[in-house]
């Protein structure tokens, strides 16, 4: 069956399919689980964080599985079977923010034996039946996760409306949509229309691609290889062979089992950094909703360098594959323009807090001048005359009291007053 010249994947079962999904959690205690990553195994390659860090920068693999004596991530295997889904382990990644210290994110790993596109787009709400969706009954992540962590509500802070998704699916030789001509040739247009139903969790009849925008959507599809691409969009990410799998001892089993590790993290640390930075959006809208703006606006700076130390990473690592999707996952949201646009409105509060405070400091040498000047001179003229009648003394006083109070009135006087009572409100 085909709709709009492009082979629909509703009744395609690939020859190997594995489902990735990450659900945003409230975390209400450490969990007791093995800490790490899920250390998926292959041959003699382990895939814990020892052997992950490897791959990735310093910086980007404390972020993702933290510090000795302080980890971040924790994983637990299962063995759970049902209907066509096999629910291989979860993890828990703790993605802390300033405001929501509880949040966190939790992974499942699925392999799948139906067809994909139907539960992606389940997953995605595009199914009215309740019953087709996937993460009820034994997958139900509220009855996996009691009493460790809480899904979070779609109305709370940095909940997503559903899961992020990562599929990973490849042809047989039937799937001819998917293959490279010839084995070696170029890539069909249908192999990118795949990819987008994948990654958009979506049918034609759910979201027909304009024609006319099409290559403009798909033109951030990742080429790993000539066996496979992945296409990173803001719901969900997608991976595609373009050659026949051949099973057991296959390369795709080393495919899968980096796009449940390396690959998987690099679309993590994307989201941690999402988080962020919505929050820090969410801080800059606040700033004037306080009388203490020179207070908030240092708290507000601090948690920017905090961000920018910690998290915010363009480049991962010198294997490519993984900045090539990090960088996909940024552009999605417009993470880098947002973050120049944070930097930006937080220059221009600080400039404002810099002002005001050299003008707090002008009203007050300002009144010290005015209050100053009379009594000064006063007190200097009694001096001269050697007059210590304290007559005299409480005459010098009253003069300079007049005095000042009639320098307060003037425009000068005026603008000093200002200057306190502004500098004041903001301190």
């Amino acid at each position: 069956m085909t709709t709009y010249g492009v082979p629909l994947l509703e009744n395609v079962t690939g020859a190997r399919q594995e489902l990735t999904v990450v659900l945003p959690v409230r975390l209400l205690r450490v969990p007791d689980w093995p800490e790490g990553p899920f250390p998926f195994e292959l041959g003699s390659r382990r895939t814990d964080a020892q052997t992950r860090s490897t791959y990735f920068a310093p910086a980007s693999a404390r972020a993702l599985y933290g510090a000795p004596g302080r980890p971040r991530r924790w994983h637990l295997p299962l063995d759970v079977k049902n209907d066509g889904l096999h629910l291989l382990g979860m993890e828990l990644l703790r993605a802390a923010t300033a405001r929501n210290p509880e949040h966190a994110l939790v992974v499942l790993h699925l392999s799948v034996e139906r067809p994909l596109l139907p539960i992606l787009r389940a997953l995605a709400g595009r199914r009215p039946n309740p019953a087709d969706e996937p993460l009820t009954g034994p997958f139900d992540p509220t009855t996996l996760l009691a009493g460790i962590a809480d899904v979070r509500d779609p109305d709370q802070p940095f909940a997503i409306a559903r899961p992020y998704t990562i599929a990973f699916i490849t042809p047989t030789e039937r799937h001819t949509p998917a293959l490279r001509t010839g084995g070696e040739g170029a890539l069909p247009a249908t192999a990118d229309r795949w990819l987008w139903q994948l990654a958009s969790r979506s049918t034609p009849e759910d979201f027909p691609l304009p024609p006319e925008t099409a290559a403009e959507q798909l033109k951030d599809a990742v080429r790993i290889s000539a066996d496979w691409s992945a296409l990173v969009l803001r719901q969900g990410a997608a991976f595609l062979g373009h050659r026949p799998d051949t099973g057991a001892g296959d390369f795709f089993e080393f495919g899968a089992l980096h796009s449940r590790t390396v690959y998987l993290d690099a679309l993590l640390l994307g989201s941690l950094q999402r988080d962020h930075i919505d929050e820090l959006t969410d801080e800059l809208s606040e700033v004037f909703n306080s009388s203490r703006l020179a207070r908030r606006v240092a708290t507000l700076e601090r948690n920017i360098a905090v961000f920018r130390s910690t998290y915010w990473r363009q480049h991962l690592t010198a294997h490519g594959a993984a900045n090539d999707l990090l960088l996909a996952f940024q552009n999605q949201h417009r993470l880098p323009a947002r973050f120049d646009e944070i930097l930006a409105e937080a220059a221009d509060y600080s400039r404002l807090v810099q002002t005001q405070e050299s003008q707090q400091i002008s009203g007050a040498l300002g009144v010290l001048t005015i209050l100053g000047l009379p009594l000064g001179t006063a007190l200097s003229i009694l001096q001269v005359l050697d007059d210590n009648s304290t007559a005299h003394l409480l005459i010098a006083l009253a003069l300079s009291v007049a005095a000042t109070a009639a320098a307060l009135t003037t425009r000068y006087g005026r603008l000093v007053l200002s200057s306190l009572r502004g500098g004041g409100r903001n301190a």
